[in-house]
């Protein structure tokens, strides 16, 4: 195969073929494919009749000169001769100053790192055990059972099935299941959200487009495949968590729900049983730690059994919501159009003390929701479905803290640290999600008078939109003073690079505090625990940062249990 980098399609050309079509899936769409293969004979020297077969490895958005933009594709070409031609090339180039478009395609296809299904049995006293069915434990799971160890994942919420209906009476009612809400149940704390599968992990293996082609495989879009930025919103993402779940079952696995592990028993330095609902016992010689960011009971529980870990840096912030259309006006320079996604962001800056303030979870044309998982605390997070047509886009505006900002060194700093934010914000909202405008936020943070608010002039009937309650608060009240004033600093920043982001009216919410885990849970090159038989993995145990990099720590701990003589 024959890649080719930096193909560009502009928008434009869209308008002449099917955009249903090229919503569903760009490589099958058959005009689009002939105009690929014509750009790729022409680059090839070649007729285009000699190209056997062309497929779509990326796909990005090119609109530094909006309001003409492109798509950038890299694709990959079959034909006969493929080295004599890539020689030839390479003379042409030679004599140009040479080119990295046009190379030898490298596929990075991931093994599993065993064909042997092995019988349990003969490597372990019991079947292994993992806790959490976030994606970490997921993926860990959907190897095991491929390979015959029959794992037996314990989730102390429900299935997602149940567990969206808790969620849902929970935005309306308030009425919060503890262990059943945005942040616990089936899926973990990704399945409320915008659905991002990107990561900045690199790929040195294949297992990212390996997780990608199992979600592909599970039912999300074939497009995630080769997308810049691949997401499949949260609507869909609980269908593929179902039939995930469906095949551990079938190969073997067993998924139980409500079976929140409550302690473990450890003797001589090793895992000997887990304790569910503080009556079960469960004997266990491999068990995962999938807990996911949230379980901070789980947390505590560690430690107290003498579990190594440490407290470690993340960030908190607060949300901010701008029109869905002035978003896609700032970034494609027009407010709408059916043939390009809901515009997006990302944005850095650092603030005078050093910190560093960024952009988190962004989500297009999504919901602020309330992501509480404990009685009198709150905290937000934002979600986006597949289509991401909603009114507003919101973004976490983030501030980096350290184990300095926590007041001790204790392993639980971090997590008391959240949890005394979340009071505050719980406590000033009344219970409901407290909201601000950014005018009032900044003007009681540093005394600026608030300037007049083009938002709202241009768009009047610009509102938050938040599932669950939500009432006017002061907001400015959750944070501390320097992460106030490094929050304002990065907003002021951003409103630099993007006219208006910092505008008067945008709606601020808080707090965004569940950004990453505040605990990193020692493991050594075995993937364990200085207990042996304990497995720390994934975004709770401090190894991953989102669903694709969490769910690609699963397949690692997979590997190290498989490895383990």
């Amino acid at each position: 195969m024959i890649r080719i980098n930096q193909i560009k399609i502009p928008v434009s050309f869209l308008n002449k073929t099917s955009f249903s079509q090229i919503k569903e899936n760009d490589n099958k769409d058959d005009n689009l494919k002939e105009e690929l293969i014509k750009k790729a004979a022409s680059l090839l020297y070649i007729s285009k009749d000699e190209i056997r077969s062309c497929s779509i490895v990326k796909k990005s958005i090119d609109a530094r000169k909006k309001p003409d933009i492109y798509f950038i594709y890299t694709i990959d070409v079959e034909i006969e001769n493929e080295d004599e031609l890539l020689k030839r090339l390479s003379k042409r180039r030679s004599h140009r100053g040479g080119s990295n478009q046009i190379t030898k395609a490298e596929v990075n296809k991931y093994h599993f790192p065993s064909s042997d299904v092995f019988i349990v049995s003969d490597k372990f006293s019991h079947r292994p055990v993992i806790i959490g069915t976030g994606p970490a434990g997921l993926f860990c799971g959907y190897f095991l059972a491929r390979y015959g160890y029959r794992p037996i994942l314990l989730e102390r919420g429900k299935a997602v099935e149940d567990r969206q209906k808790d969620v849902e009476e929970f935005w309306k009612n308030g009425i919060l299941n503890p262990d059943s809400n945005v942040q616990f149940g089936e899926g973990g704390a990704g399945t409320f959200s915008d659905g991002k599968l990107n990561t900045l992990i690199k790929d040195k293996n294949g297992k990212n487009k390996e997780v990608l082609r199992i979600f592909v495989d599970a039912g999300a879009p074939e497009e995630i495949l080769y997308e810049a930025k691949p997401h499949i919103g949260t609507d869909i993402l609980m269908k593929v968590i179902r039939n995930i779940r469906n095949e551990i079952i079938a190969n073997g696995g067993e998924i139980r729900f409500e079976s929140k592990v409550t302690d473990i028993v450890i003797d001589k330095g090793a895992v000997k049983e887990v304790i569910i609902n503080d009556s079960e016992h469960l004997s266990a010689d491999v068990v995962v730690l999938a807990i996911g960011h949230s379980a901070r009971d789980t947390f505590r529980m560690l430690h107290n059994n003498g579990i190594p870990m440490e407290s470690k840096a993340f960030a908190v912030g607060l949300r901010v919501e701008h029109p869905r259309k002035m978003i896609n006006q700032l970034q494609y320079g027009i407010k709408e159009s059916k043939l390009l996604p809901t515009a997006d962001y990302k944005l850095t800056a650092r603030s005078k003390d050093g910190r560093g303030v960024y952009s988190f979870c962004m989500c297009p044309g999504g919901y602020v929701v309330n992501a509480s998982s404990q009685n009198g605390r709150l905290a937000v997070n934002g979600m986006s479905y597949s289509g991401r047509n909603g009114n507003n886009s919101n973004s976490a505006i983030i501030v980096t803290v350290t184990p300095e900002d926590f007041g001790g060194i204790h392993p639980l700093a971090g997590v008391e640290f959240q949890q005394r934010l979340e009071e505050k914000a719980y406590e000033i909202g009344e219970g409901k999600v407290p909201v601000e405008t950014y005018g009032d936020f900044k003007e009681a943070v540093t005394g600026a008078l608030k300037s007049l608010s083009i938002i709202k002039q241009e768009y009047p009937d610009f509102m938050p939109e938040i599932k669950g309650a939500y009432g006017f608060a002061p907001v400015h009240q959750i944070l501390t003073g320097p992460l106030n004033n490094a929050f304002i600093e990065g907003m002021e920043q951003f409103g630099n690079i993007m006219p208006g982001f910092a505008d008067s009216g945008v709606y601020v919410s808080g707090v965004e505090s569940r950004t990453s885990s505040p605990v990193r849970i020692h493991r050594d090159e075995t993937g364990q625990s200085e207990i042996k038989g304990l497995y720390p993995c994934g975004e709770g145990a401090g190894y991953a940062g989102g669903i694709t990099s969490a769910a690609m720590d699963g397949i690692t701990v997979a590997e190290k249990i498989m490895e383990d003589k």
